[in-house]
């Protein structure tokens, strides 16, 4: 019967430091302005864009 308790108590605090996560992540999105990220979205698109176009190099 206690491993059913500690699989309960397991569960809670992994459901709490998930919520955590998804709380300082939301925070962290709400103070970006839409210039902000739609500056980091054309960072990234030019990123991913040169990575394609460069040959991959045999060593």
């Amino acid at each position: 019967m206690k491993a059913w308790r500690w699989l309960g108590l397991a569960g809670l605090a992994g459901v709490a430091a998930t919520g955590a996560v998804v709380a300082r992540d939301q925070r962290r999105r709400s103070h970006l302005t839409p210039d902000e990220v739609r500056e980091r979205l054309h960072e990234r698109l030019a990123a991913q864009q040169a990575e394609a176009q460069t040959p991959p190099q045999d060593e």
